[in-house]
Formats: C-alpha cells, sequence, structure tokens
C-alpha cells in the first residue's frame, strides 16, 4: 500500500473533512506554512483557501502522486498530535509528544485487530475520517501494512 491508496480508499468527503483540520497555526509552529504554501500552490494560505483548494489537492491525490501525498499527510498529521499521542500511549508505543524514532519496532503493540480496538476507543473523541487515516498511517509507516483499514462498527464519513 502507498500514501495514496489510503486516501483514495477513505473518498474524496473524508478527504476534505481532513483538509478542514488543518491547523494554520500547528504549520506555523512546525515551520511548514512556507513549504505548504509553495507546495499547493496558494498565494495565501488560510482555512479558507485551503477548503477552496481541496478539489485541485484531491486531483493531484488522484494522480497517485506519493510526495504529495506525504506532504498533506505531514499537514494533517501536525495539525492533530493530541490524537497521536492519545493513540500512541493507548497502544504502549513509546513516543516523545507523538514523535517516535524512524527505526522504531512496534509489531508487539500492533498485534491483530489492534486498528478496530483504536477506533472503537477514540470514536467518540475524534472524526471517523481523522481517526481511520491515523490508524491507517500508523500501520503503513510502522507494519508496511498492505491492506487499507476500514472500521467495523461504522464507515467512515465527512462531518
Amino acid at each position: 500500500m502507498q500514501l495514496p491508496d489510503i486516501f483514495l480508499t477513505l473518498g474524496e468527503p473524508a478527504f476534505e473533512q481532513l483538509i478542514r483540520s488543518v491547523s494554520i497555526g500547528k504549520l506555523k509552529t512546525f515551520q511548514l506554512y512556507e513549504r505548504v504554501k509553495l507546495r499547493f500552490h496558494l498565494a495565501k494560505l488560510n482555512s479558507e483557501s485551503l477548503r477552496k483548494a481541496s478539489p485541485k489537492l484531491w486531483a493531484r491525490i488522484v494522480e497517485r502522486d506519493e510526495e504529495f501525498a506525504t506532504d498533506i499527510s505531514q499537514v494533517v498529521l501536525v495539525s492533530h498530535l493530541n490524537m497521536i499521542v492519545d493513540v500512541l500511549n493507548f497502544l504502549g508505543i513509546p513516543n516523545e509528544d507523538g514523535f517516535f524514532p524512524k527505526d522504531l519496532d512496534a509489531t508487539d503493540k500492533l498485534t491483530d485487530g489492534w486498528e478496530q480496538r483504536v477506533f472503537d476507543q477514540f470514536r467518540s473523541k475524534y472524526p471517523d475520517a481523522l481517526l481511520t487515516f491515523y490508524i491507517n498511517h500508523l500501520g503503513w509507516e510502522l507494519l508496511k501494512t498492505e491492506q487499507v483499514f476500514q472500521p467495523a462498527s461504522a464507515p467512515v464519513t465527512a462531518a
């Protein structure tokens, strides 16, 4: 599985929800603001310009641009570090404010059914699309997962 596969499986409405959830403040904190503005081809970067650019950003995902999907993932993830910390702590994965070493072996923490357990634990706290995206991203990053996880109890919906 590649990163564009996660976005494509979740669908455009969920993608739009993820884009709407991006925190401009977090982009500035992590010094990503200018890079994102450039990579997303935006003259001005704010919530409204991101929302309006969503169809163009989606078109780039549909083209299966892996590097662009990585950029989108980073933007979404830094905007939701609180959720990441919650999920990693729930799974018992050592982290520093949501960040863990690239060579981390967490196979003993990500046992069969971990995705659904995480979804069930946090679905009332975080939007389905965001939570499902992160579960898939974590599986892709740590386990090199081949299939996109879809929660059993509820379809991913844009809110």
